[in-house]
Order: structure tokens, then C-alpha cells, then sequence
């Protein structure tokens, strides 16, 4: 009798010869209406610049430098005013008109001028304020380059080097993206504590609050059209190592764990057919994921649909048949093997026998057949099965011996 994990085997080798191979060696078999059901899209793998990158939120704020605020040299009150947040001055541009307390008829006036050229970012007063000279009327300043603060743990920004650039995008811009490049690892202490390190989730505080396990790095941003504000929230992706030439796939593209990696190829030659393709996976960053072996550039891989394409080879497509005879224009058995020369109905002789010899010299070029392979498995295991039973019979006639 066959021990049971024998049969198994056997049974195995018999479901391959039998046209199973589609579904044993991971081939999924559609139908046009079932790619369009699943919505599946792929992309072609190409070689390109990988980018590993780190993730932190960030802050706008002014220069420090680029700041200047309006103020007056004597007290009264405010008669006519031009200031307007958001508007752009030049130096010397008349903005407040000033009414003197001292006593005249009619009471002198003067008009306080932009200190430099900036944008207005805040305004202090209105008409018929009263002023001081300790007063801050209004703020300017230049947004033609702003500076980012992005918060990351003390570790990760202790890597960093003068000079590392970040992509940033901003909630209020979302299609748009800019390029900050480090100015300074630790935040300058002139710049707001709103864009300090805002740590979450580390348990260890500051009185104030701030997480003293994060820091905050300064990136400069250049700002030409002053589109960006102070203030801004920001989303950045630093980039901590850049390399060219390297295969990745986007990361909807990978399926299954850590240990068996794999993605859907679709078939160079068979229609609505996708390969199981086993892969070693490297870095993620922006969504892709590094490939280190098992696709070459050129192969189409499925996106949008590979997670379903797990569970679709089970019923409702074609057959190994009906793919291969679509495929190379010309019949084949139910397992995908070739038909003889007999088994084509009303074939001239002389054509039948050139394509059985074409057929051959494709089949040698891929390798061992279908039924190859499985006279060989056979083979192997009644081989293994004779071994096993001689062995049995060896020890049992031992133990019957007396000593």
C-alpha cells in the first residue's frame, strides 16, 4: 500500500500533466469581461532615480532677516491708512498718513513710508487709531524665499547634512510641488516654537509641552511668485539617499508577505493571461518599492486589481486550451500539449508534418514538456517507492530473526 504522502505526490505530478499547470504554477487565465470586472491597469517596469526619503511635517516662516516693521516718530492718530495683508510695497511707499497731536489749524500730518520691499503680513491699527512711537503698526517681509521647519526625531536629523533636499507639498497648493534644501540641522532659535518639534507620542515633554525627542531642521524654500505664507502647513519627504538605475513598481503592485513577495505579469504571448512572478523587494519610498531580483525592465505588472487577481484563477476564464490555441493560431490538447499528426481532422499530410517539426523545435527551445516532466516525476517516485518498500521489508525480516 502507498504511504499517504506519497499519494500525494502523485496526485500532484497527475494534476500538472492534466492541464492544472495554469493554476499550479500561479497563471491566471481571464476573459476579456472578467480583466474589465476587476479593473486591472498595469505599468511597465523601467529602470529610474530611487529616492529613499523620510516623512515629517513641516511649518513656513519668515526670514528673520527679511522682516521690518512700520512705526512712528510722533504721536496722534491715524487719518488715512493704505495697508492691505497680502499686498506687496516698495521702500519708501506712502502707506499710513499720521495727524500730530501738536496744536495747529489745521494739525500737521505726516506719512509714515514702507522700510524696505516685502509683502505686508500683518497689520496693527486702523483708521482713527490712536499712536504711539513705541507702536507696531504693521510687519513686512521678503517671501521670495521663506524658510521651512520640519520636525524629526534627534536620531534621524543628526544623519542629515547641510545641502540634503526635501520635496514639499502643501494642503492649499496640492498639485503643486517645491524643493527645500537644508540650510541648518537644528532649528535657529529666532524662528517661532509653533515650528519647533511638536513631537507626538514619545512620552517624554518639556513643560510647554514640546517633545525634547524631536527637533526641528530649517530648509530653505524659494517662493518667486509669494504664493506661500507664513505659517503654511507642510508635508515633507527628505531625502536620505538617492540612487540611479534602479528597478521599482508602485507598492500596489506588491502582494503577499514578508517572505513570498510576489506580483502579477501579464503574459508576453497569451492574451488575458498574468504570471505569478515571485520577487525580492529592497527600500519603499513614495509609494514605490525597490526590485532587487525577479522582473527586467520591459515587464508589464499589474496595479490597480493585483490583490483580486489571487482569488480570480479559480472559474470563469478560458482554458490552458483555448489561451494557447488563441495564442499560436493552431489547436492543442486539453493539457497544452501539441496534437499528433493524426489528430487533425482533414490536414494535408505534408503541412501536418512541418508543423509537428516547428512544434518540436519550439518545445526543445523552452525545455522538458509537460509530459516529459511528468514520466520523469513518475519515474523519480516509484524509484524512491521501491527504496522505501525494500527498506520496510529489510527491517521487519531483522526483527523476526532470533539473536
Amino acid at each position: 500500500m502507498i504511504p499517504k504522502p506519497f499519494a500525494y505526490i502523485v496526485l500532484s505530478a497527475l494534476l500538472i500533466a492534466h492541464g492544472q499547470a495554469a493554476t499550479v504554477g500561479g497563471t491566471v487565465l481571464l476573459t476579456e469581461q472578467g480583466i474589465r470586472n476587476l479593473g486591472l491597469q498595469t505599468v511597465t517596469v523601467e529602470e529610474a532615480d530611487f529616492e529613499a526619503t523620510v516623512f515629517a511635517l513641516g511649518r513656513t516662516e519668515a526670514v528673520p532677516e527679511s522682516r521690518s516693521v512700520l512705526s512712528s516718530r510722533i504721536s496722534g492718530r491715524v487719518v488715512e491708512s493704505r495697508l492691505a495683508i497680502g499686498a506687496s510695497v516698495s521702500k519708501d511707499e506712502k502707506l499710513v498718513l499720521i495727524e500730530s497731536r501738536q496744536p495747529g489749524n489745521p494739525s500737521p500730518t505726516i506719512w509714515l513710508t514702507a522700510p524696505a520691499d516685502g509683502t505686508v503680513v500683518s497689520v496693527a491699527t486702523r483708521l482713527g487709531a490712536p499712536v504711539e512711537p513705541t507702536d507696531r503698526l504693521a510687519e513686512f517681509a521678503d517671501l521670495t524665499t521663506l524658510y521651512l521647519v520640519a520636525t524629526l526625531p534627534q536620531a534621524v536629523a543628526g544623519r542629515l547634512a547641510v545641502g540634503t533636499r526635501a520635496r514639499v507639498h502643501f494642503p492649499v497648493h496640492p498639485d503643486q510641488e517645491y524643493i527645500a534644501t537644508l540650510l541648518e540641522p537644528v532649528a535657529a532659535s529666532g524662528l517661532t516654537a509653533a515650528a519647533l518639534g511638536q513631537g507626538v507620542g514619545s512620552g517624554t515633554e518639556a513643560r510647554d509641552g514640546t517633545d525634547l525627542n524631536t527637533t526641528g531642521v530649517v530648509f530653505t524654500l524659494r517662493n518667486p511668485d509669494t504664493a506661500l505664507r507664513p505659517g503654511m502647513s507642510a508635508e515633507c519627504s527628505i531625502i536620505t539617499e538617492s540612487r540611479k538605475g534602479v528597478l521599482s513598481v508602485p507598492a500596489a503592485a506588491i502582494q503577499g508577505g514578508p517572505s513570498n513577495r510576489h506580483v502579477y505579469v501579464k503574459h508576453p504571448t497569451i492574451a488575458n493571461a498574468f504570471d505569478r512572478v515571485s520577487v525580492q523587494t529592497g527600500l519603499t519610498s513614495n509609494g514605490r518599492v525597490e526590485i532587487l531580483d525577479g522582473l527586467v525592465p520591459g515587464d508589464e505588472v499589474v496595479t490597480r486589481g493585483s490583490y483580486s487577481l489571487g482569488f480570480a484563477g479559480s472559474g470563469g476564464g478560458p482554458s490552458l486550451k483555448e489561451a494557447l490555441d488563441a495564442a499560436h493560431g493552431h489547436e492543442h490538447n486539453e493539457d497544452g500539449s501539441e496534437k499528433s499528426p493524426h489528430a487533425h481532422a482533414g490536414g494535408a499530410s505534408t503541412g501536418e508534418h512541418d508543423h509537428d517539426h516547428d512544434h518540436d523545435h519550439h518545445h526543445d527551445s523552452h525545455g522538458i514538456g509537460l509530459r516529459e516532466l511528468f514520466f520523469m516525476a513518475s519515474t523519480g517516485i516509484l524509484a524512491v517507492l521501491l527504496v522505501v518498500t525494500s527498506l520496510r521489508r529489510r527491517s521487519s525480516g531483522s526483527a523476526d530473526e532470533p539473536f
